[in-house]
């Protein structure tokens, strides 16, 4: 065997590097929200760019009823390690459907629901983006604009041709219904459309219940495919798991086929676990089984099978009325938390005199509102007031507590009457 002395060198081991033309790439514009935070020695810093629930000390949140659900798992000494199967954990994938379409739905009923464990929210919507590109006849997708920034993205790198549709109407720092309809009856008959479940992401503006009815009726005359990304379901938004599914029910409920994708990022604090599923709700319990098998090959040479730890705590919650009903409740906690910083914000600045109208800030709903603030306002209060948030003016109010609103009000106030 040779020694290391008897080794060659390489004969480019003196020259560049084999990568040397690569060019340094840009930070994620919203991890890299958090990359400056941490820069910042500031004692006042605040962070409301990344979407991730913080307790009204700033901190991040264990939920009580997941750190018992650990518990048990690692007493259980049943418990192993070995590979769980290409689709996920059964259980996980069963009341994962459940927990969106709802226990009496006629489509579970009727086996007409195909559910994968993925890698949260954003493997969900990957796998789901090339199963289409691979099986579907059209591979364009309509997204909203604004959406979130990983959407086209995901969607582009998984073979699908990505197009926008009206979503924000800035000037009312609502939804532009209107311009929303209008695209989507442009769009050629077949083409897949991203909605958001609920909490639209960035805006935090929502369709009414009517509004989305004729949205689902303008979807399917149209024959658009509708693939729904579920980031806050599951009572996140509002305090009601049931309310919050209304969109996504209303669309099974009439019999046609959907996508969704879900995550337990939100609704459980599970953000490292990465714990979501994707379903395919199909005319038949014949075709969904297919649909299955075609999953499984998009899945095997991603990432093989999916991880087991996440997805056992879900299931234990879900399965378990005790664990159930204490999850909601924390549940409806951290909705109520997030509720009322929209409200003392809000007050903030009417407090201030702040010039404009700020109730988008209370009709807005979820974790995240968008403030309004142009580009050069959101570095003034960067630089200024050391508050860090993406710079087309989402915040995270997640981010906020009782102690940092304030602050929060004081730059935004500054930042707009700046110059004035």
């Amino acid at each position: 065997m040779a020694s290391h002395d008897d080794i060659s060198a390489s004969p480019t081991a003196a020259s560049d590097s084999v990568f040397a033309q690569l060019v340094r790439a840009p930070e994620d514009p919203i991890l890299g929200v958090t990359v400056a935070y941490n820069k910042d020695p500031s004692p006042v810093k605040v962070n409301l760019g990344v979407g991730a629930y913080r307790t009204e000390e700033g901190k991040p949140l264990v939920l009580n009823v997941v750190r018992r659900v650990e518990q048990q798992l690692v007493n259980d000494v049943s418990r192993n390690k070995e590979y769980i199967p290409i689709v996920g954990l059964a259980d996980f994938n069963k009341l994962s459907a459940k927990l969106i379409f709802g226990a009496d739905s006629p489509a579970i009923q009727e086996n007409r629901v195909t559910t994968v464990q993925g890698l949260s929210g954003t493997g969900s919507l990957r796998v789901g983006g090339e199963f289409l590109a691979k099986h579907y006849h059209q591979r364009t997708i309509y997204l909203p604009t604004p959406t979130w920034g990983n959407h086209p993205k995901v969607f582009t790198l998984a073979g699908l041709s990505v197009k926008t549709y009206r979503y924000y109407a800035p000037a009312t720092r609502g939804l532009d219904f209107e311009g929303l309809m209008e695209d989507l009856s442009s769009a050629p008959s077949g083409s897949i459309v991203l909605l958001h479940a609920c909490a639209h992401n960035p805006t935090g503006v929502d369709p009414t219940l009517e509004q989305w009815e004729q949205i689902r009726q303008l979807i399917r005359s149209k024959a658009l495919l509708p693939f729904f990304d579920s980031a806050y379901q599951a009572g996140f938004a509002s305090g009601s798991l049931d309310a919050d599914a209304q969109p996504v029910r209303l669309f099974v409920a009439d019999g046609g086929e959907l996508l969704v994708a879900q995550s337990y990022a939100k609704n459980m604090g599970l953000y490292g676990e990465r714990v979501g599923a994707l379903s395919i709700v199909c005319k038949s319990a014949d075709v969904a089984s297919r649909v299955e098998s075609q999953l499984k090959l998009v899945i095997r040479p991603m990432y093989s099978s999916p991880p087991i730890h996440g997805a056992s705590i879900v299931a234990a919650i879900l399965k378990d009325g005790d664990l159930y009903n204490e999850w909601t409740i924390e549940l409806k906690a951290m909705a109520d938390r997030i509720i009322s910083m929209r409200q003392q914000l809000f007050e903030a600045l009417l407090s201030r005199g702040t010039p404009g109208d700020w109730s988008h800030i209370i009709k807005q709903i979820g974790m995240f509102t968008f403030t309004g603030l142009n580009t050069e306002q959101v570095s003034f209060m960067t630089n200024e007031y050391h508050i860090y948030m993406t710079s087309d003016g989402r915040i995270s109010m997640a981010g906020l507590s009782s102690k940092t609103v304030p602050h929060l009000a004081d730059a935004i106030h500054a930042a707009v009457t700046r110059g004035v």
